[in-house]
């Protein structure tokens, strides 16, 4: 009888707990208006600037292919997709300079390759912002201060 009892003494104390825990973690309820709706219409929102319609966004034709060399062998590919944020208008002229643009940029992407930027965790913050920086510098020295950004829109690393 003794080893019958014991499960049930197991699952009643379980149950205990487990309601009195639900209890516990019920959330509150305040149903006073103050809470629920905002006295004026201005804080209903912060306020949200308006996109600069001056800006448009290029994304260039093709994606980026580094390789990552290690013991004078390919060890892995990095590809990487990319868009240009330029001033509205300059989207014909980017692609006229696309050829020297993608030069200097795979140029950007070897050199960050080769002091280990593609190495371990490559996606922090201070590895992509770094690289960035040279991109958008790259892209600058080609296509004057129209550019106001390089946008990484994919990145993707294969080992091999």
């Amino acid at each position: 009888m003794k080893p019958l009892l014991l499960p049930i003494l197991i699952a009643l104390v379980g149950i205990g707990a487990g309601a009195g825990a639900g209890i516990m973690m019920k959330p509150t309820q305040d149903t006073s208006a103050e809470h629920c709706l905002p006295t004026t219409q201005t804080e209903t929102l912060a306020e949200v600037p308006e996109p600069d319609t001056s800006l448009e966004f290029i994304k260039l034709n093709n994606q980026f292919v580094v390789p990552i060399i290690s013991d004078t062998r390919v060890t892995s590919l990095v590809v990487m997709s990319l868009t240009i944020e330029a001033a509205e208008g300059t989207r014909e002229e980017l692609y006229r300079r696309e050829p020297k643009l993608r030069d200097a940029l795979l140029q950007v992407m070897f050199d960050h390759a080769n002091i280990g930027g593609f190495s371990g965790n490559f996606t922090t913050s201070p590895k992509m912002d770094a690289l960035r920086h040279k991109l958008l510098q790259a892209t600058q020295a080609i296509m004057g201060d129209v550019v106001t950004d390089v946008l990484v829109t994919d990145v993707a690393r294969q080992d091999g």
